[in-house]
């Protein structure tokens, strides 16, 4: 998978602007404040409906205009094992409150069809928060890769917080015992298998992010992750642990059991836990999660997605750079870095592709 052209106007400071990347490594420079990130924020907000800086209404729209526009155009394998390629094409506009979507010539109902089409994986200053972070992260992080490699997720994930959004409602409404029996059904046949895709999406992303994790930073030992479902699952089945926790949730207005209170961590093997991360390590243990994400999407696709470095240089130290570099440019990946200037650890010998922006513009050099 390689974006072949992407365009974006009223994004931040730019008017309007437009990026013919190569299929392998490109590189993205300017000053700081120039509009670096911003290219790598449309990327982005095609493939998951946000920035990773925030939400569309938090300043992504450029001051004086009424919405955004983001194009992407991209050639992906036909199917898994095909040598045949196929283009694709998405636009999206968003004011901020309101959105429109469009998918290979068609209008696009629901913002999540549009974003599983394009499958980008990004790390930048805000990746550590994936591990050190709340859980909504490491949610959207499961659910992110199985949106991509399994068919059978997406109407059980919108089954499921179509029917928590109902309880919810009910709850705070202090809705009668019938009245909740029915979405306690609903929300326990969506949710139980919910956590089943979580979990084991998770365990197959476990072979690929160890040995990740030992080559990056081998001074946390060996690792596991290990999965929280949101109630005492070895325990109860969701079922049972709605109709129990059901006087709490009224009294609070809010489900309190479920698959949207699920989690996971990493256990390692020299550390006592996440807490005892330094800054770098925890930094380093994303970007071994994406990698392995990145991996498993290349496993079951037949090829990488796209991927997004943001100020890799601020990032990583020379080392980890010229490694994670080396690993995306066997790989075949379209990669997109960011920096005031080429990072040192980026081999010489590598085929890139470079672009300067300056002055609300971006041009090849």
């Amino acid at each position: 998978m390689h974006v072949t052209r992407l365009e974006l106007r009223h994004l931040r400071r730019f008017q309007e602007l437009r990026l013919d990347p190569a299929p392998g490594l490109n590189l993205i420079t300017g000053d700081n404040g120039a509009g670096k990130t911003t290219v790598l924020e449309a990327l982005h907000l095609m493939a998951y409906g946000r920035s990773f800086r925030g939400r569309v209404r938090d300043g992504l729209v450029r001051a004086g205009d009424s919405g955004l526009e983001v194009f992407v155009e991209w050639q992906e394998k036909a199917g898994r094992g095909s040598e045949v390629e196929r283009t694709r094409k998405a636009g999206l506009r968003h004011t901020g409150q309101e959105w429109t979507g469009r998918l290979d010539g068609s209008n696009v109902a629901q913002l999540g069809d549009l974003c599983a089409a394009l499958a980008v994986v990004t790390f930048e200053p805000g990746s550590h928060a994936l591990i050190t972070g709340g859980g909504d992260s490491r949610r959207r992080y499961l659910d992110w890769g199985l949106f991509h490699v399994e068919h059978d997720f997406l109407p059980v994930w919108r089954r499921y917080n179509r029917a928590l959004k109902q309880r919810n409602a009910l709850l705070k409404a202090r809705a009668r015992d019938a009245q909740l029996d029915a979405w306690d059904r609903e929300l326990a046949e969506a949710g139980e298998p919910l956590s089943r895709f979580r979990e084991r999406y998770l365990d197959l992303l476990q072979a690929r992010f160890e040995p990740l994790l030992v080559e990056l930073a081998p001074a946390l030992g060996r690792s596991r992750l290990e999965y929280a479902p949101g109630w005492r699952r070895e325990e109860l089945s969701l079922s049972d642990a709605l109709l129990l926790a059901r006087d709490r949730d009224v009294a609070a207005g809010y489900t309190s059991v479920g698959p949207h209170r699920a989690d996971w961590r990493v256990l390692f093997g020299n550390l006592p836990g996440r807490e005892a991360l330094s800054r770098g390590q925890s930094k380093l243990t994303a970007l071994a999660a994406l990698l392995a994400q990145a991996e498993h999407h290349d496993e079951i696709q037949g090829e990488w997605p796209v991927v997004a470095l943001d100020d890799l240089a601020s990032e990583l130290d020379r080392h980890h750079q010229g490694r994670v570099l080396a690993r995306l440019e066997a790989s075949g990946a379209q990669v997109f870095i960011t920096g005031t200037e080429a990072p040192p650890g980026l081999p010489t010998d590598f085929s890139v592709q470079r672009f300067h922006v300056e002055h609300g513009a971006v041009a090849p050099r």
